[in-house]
Order: C-alpha cells, then sequence, then structure tokens
C-alpha cells in the first residue's frame, strides 16, 4: 500500500508542476522512466524510450523559450490551460500502477487534473497582474520563476514525492491566499478601509 500512496503522490507532484509547464514533468517523467526511477503503467511504457525523451525535451524548450517572446504569453495561456489539465491527468495516470484502472484515473482526473488546473490559473492571474502593473516589462521574471517552479516541483516529485505533495500543499494555501487578495484587495475579504473586520 505504501507504494501505491508512494505513485499516487509522484503522480499529482508531477500534475502540480505541468501547472507551472506543460512539458517540463513529462520530460522528467520520461527521463525518470527510461532511468528506471519510476515504474509507468504499460500503456504508458512508451515514455521509458529515447524516442519519447527527445521529443518531450524538444517540447520542454520550445515551450519554456516561447513565454519569453513579448505578448506570446498571453496567447500561449489560452493553449497551455487545458493542455496543462490533460498533462495532469496523464502524468498521475501513467505512474499510479497497483490500483484498479477505474479507481487510478479517478485519481488522475480529480487529483492530477485538479491540481494541474489549479496551478495553471493561478500562473494566468499573475501573468495578467504582472502585465497590469508593469506593461509586461516584467513577464520573463514570472516566466522564469514558472519554469524553475515547474522543474523543482517535478524533480521533487519523482526523487522525494512525500516533500513533494508537502510543498504542493503549502503553494495550494499560497494560491487560495493569493487568489483572496487579487478578489478582495491586500487584506482580504470581511476587512474595511481601516482594517477592521
Amino acid at each position: 500500500m505504501s507504494e501505491t500512496l508512494l505513485s499516487v503522490a509522484v503522480g499529482l507532484g508531477l500534475a502540480a508542476a505541468a501547472g507551472f509547464r506543460v512539458f517540463v514533468p513529462l520530460f522528467g517523467l520520461s527521463l525518470a522512466a527510461l532511468t528506471g526511477k519510476v515504474a509507468v503503467t504499460d500503456s504508458f511504457a512508451w515514455l521509458a524510450t529515447g524516442p519519447a525523451a527527445i521529443a518531450l525535451g524538444t517540447a520542454m524548450l520550445a515551450e519554456v523559450a516561447a513565454y519569453y517572446l513579448p505578448w506570446f504569453d498571453h496567447v500561449l495561456d489560452t493553449i497551455a490551460t487545458p493542455a496543462a489539465v490533460i498533462a495532469g491527468i496523464l502524468a498521475t495516470g501513467a505512474v499510479v500502477t497497483d490500483l484498479p484502472p477505474v479507481v487510478r484515473w479517478a485519481i488522475a482526473i480529480i487529483g492530477g487534473g485538479g491540481a494541474a488546473g489549479l496551478f495553471q490559473g493561478a500562473t494566468v492571474l499573475l501573468r495578467v497582474k504582472s502585465t497590469a502593473t508593469t506593461g509586461g516589462v516584467a513577464n520573463p521574471v514570472v516566466a522564469t520563476i514558472e519554469w524553475i517552479g515547474a522543474t523543482i516541483v517535478a524533480a521533487l516529485a519523482i526523487l522525494l514525492p512525500l516533500v513533494a505533495i508537502a510543498a504542493v500543499v503549502w503553494l495550494t494555501i499560497r494560491v487560495f491566499r493569493g487568489a483572496g487578495r487579487l478578489a478582495f484587495g491586500r487584506g482580504g475579504a470581511g476587512r474595511t478601509t481601516d482594517g477592521s473586520a
């Protein structure tokens, strides 16, 4: 059972990373499967091949580079949002190996897709705020933070899955607090202008 829980942790960590960048965790998963560090289900055995790693690595580099093109980052967000959810579902479904397919895909769709969608939504909001406050000048900084975040979370998911889950929980709390500040102002909901509740 502990192996199953670890595989779920790996999947959810990779899904969260997909919310930052779609192809970073998929490339990491391919490398991990190719080197035997992560087991994948039979239907995802293609991930553990050299051509898959090359293709996903190329897609990752193209995606990372594209976010540095002025104004193109917003166009990418419209594509990346559904793609991130799909990547989160696939990454989770690929590594949860010891559960019946119905349970595995339920976890993948609800947990993996949800985690990817949550973090992708947060990055879109961050980019919108960056564009509104800096005219897009700070967007390359946001892109760099997202790329680093995706890399760190994906690496943690593969190497230290329980730490990755703790990081995802912490990041989720931060995302909800940040969304509250964006929606209700600096003090959050239920506060008046003088700071009282």
